[in-house]
């Protein structure tokens, strides 16, 4: 398969930017204004998307208020891309990434307003079923958004377009979770989801406006069955992580935070059964808005303190490894919900540094005929590992195995990635030396 000619949109030449410096995202945004449009889209969605999980929470503690409920939810959230990834990608790397993103906001519209549906505990199925027919959507729209970043950013841009998406997710995170818990407290979790289904009409109609031209990838010869059915460029995409080591060790890093993604549901447990604001629950909204702002700070505190580099970035992976375990030790004895809040703050700078840094790494390494392949190849295995992680989870809360001590074990997790990551960026770092 040839090589596709460059489709940078972006402005000509300019100085290098350093991600640690605010001033560089003004830049940034006055010299690609193509990118501002792009990054306003995600804004927008990204807020909508936590106005969605806090109302379900609520809904979910209300209807049933068990922890496999909520266990559930998070697997129907990631089951879908464990599953379609690989088609996900090879969809990205074949048709109109544009067009893609579109279609999948637009049926997004629709579906969340499915949860309006929901009128009582016997109709909590649909709560799950809608979950995934929103997650399938979402599972071609992520590896065709990450693979238009390279499309639309000039290669000094990606260190800034990738520390602001991380920002921008987690902020949208620490804003939406807070407002989505303050909406639903103060006019019902229906509100929420009407203002969420808005977003997304939003964010197709700012994704309209973005100049992101689709490159037509052509064969040679006839193609065959395995060609329309796309399983030769699955094949393919295969082939190239199995010839490029580096590129599958960066896909590991966040399948090794999943393997603690069981957390998210202790955040939910902590917030609306550990720690109770007025004998009511609520406090999921606080604890998931703390992850946010620790997820929107770390990736540029890193880049300021520890550089740029990839070997900078390299070394950080592991760092944040190690962060994020002695954060959630930390979390799992918070005698209260202020303590908990800043210990997931912490944890989250940690893991926010290892999903930054790993996309930016990636993007910089793969080539624009395999990205897509990559990236969806990459969640499919991250969203598989956190369905396992988090069926566990809510099984040992149904047990009656005490909250702390699941939150325990889960953080303790965080040491056996962090150490085969060390050993194999000092390897490489080596090599490269």
């Amino acid at each position: 398969m040839p090589s596709s000619p460059p489709t940078n949109t972006a402005t000509p030449e300019r100085p290098h930017l350093p991600a640690g410096d605010w001033r560089s995202y003004v830049t940034l945004f006055k010299g690609n204004k193509n990118y501002l449009r792009f990054w306003l889209a995600g804004v927008v969605s990204n807020m909508g998307n936590w106005f969605n999980y806090i109302a379900v929470f609520v809904l979910l503690n209300e209807l049933v208020g068990s922890g496999a409920a909520v266990s559930w939810f998070l697997i129907a959230k990631y089951l879908p891309t464990t599953i379609l990834a690989p088609a996900a990608g090879v969809v990205a790397d074949r048709f109109s990434r544009k067009k893609i993103m579109i279609f999948c906001d637009v049926g997004r519209f629709f579906v969340v307003l499915g949860f309006l549906l929901v009128r009582d505990a016997d109709m909590i199925w649909l709560v799950f079923v809608l979950a995934l027919v929103q997650e399938t959507l979402w599972s071609f729209y992520d590896p065709a958004r990450r693979a238009s970043v390279p499309n639309i950013c000039r290669p000094e841009e990606l260190h800034l377009a990738n520390a602001l998406s991380g920002a921008t997710w987690s902020v949208m995170l620490a804003v939406g979770a807070a407002l989505g818990g303050l909406v639903t407290a103060a006019w019902g979790w229906q509100t929420a989801i009407v203002l969420d289904a808005l977003t997304f009409a939003l964010s197709a109609s700012l994704l309209a406006t973005v100049i992101l031209p689709h490159v037509a990838r052509k064969r040679e010869g006839e193609n065959t069955w395995r060609d329309y059915t796309g399983l030769n460029d699955l094949v393919a995409g295969g082939r190239y992580l199995a010839t490029h080591g580096h590129v599958a060790a960066l896909l590991m890093v966040k399948v090794g935070w999943a393997i603690s993604g069981g957390l998210l549901v202790m955040l939910a447990i902590f917030g609306e059964q550990v720690f109770q604001i007025g004998n009511q629950g609520g406090g999921s909204g606080i604890l998931y808005s703390m992850r946010g702002i620790g997820a929107a700070i770390g990736p540029i505190l890193a880049w300021r303190l520890l550089g740029e580099r990839n070997r900078d970035m390299y070394r950080s992976i592991g760092l944040a490894f190690f962060m994020g375990c002695l954060s959630y030790i930390a979390f799992s004895q918070a005698p209260t919900l202020a303590w908990a809040a800043l210990f997931v703050l912490l944890g989250h700078i940690g893991g926010s540094v290892q999903w930054v840094f790993s996309t930016t790494l990636l993007q910089k390494s793969v080539e624009d005929q395999y990205r897509g392949r990559v990236f969806a190849t990459e969640m499919a295995l991250v969203t598989l590992i956190l369905s396992i992680s988090t069926y566990l989870t809510g099984a040992a809360l149904d047990r009656g195995v005490d909250p702390r001590e699941v939150t325990m074990v889960l953080a303790l997790l965080f040491i056996v990635p962090g150490i085969f990551w060390t050993i194999h960026a000092r390897r490489r770092l080596q090599r490269e030396h």
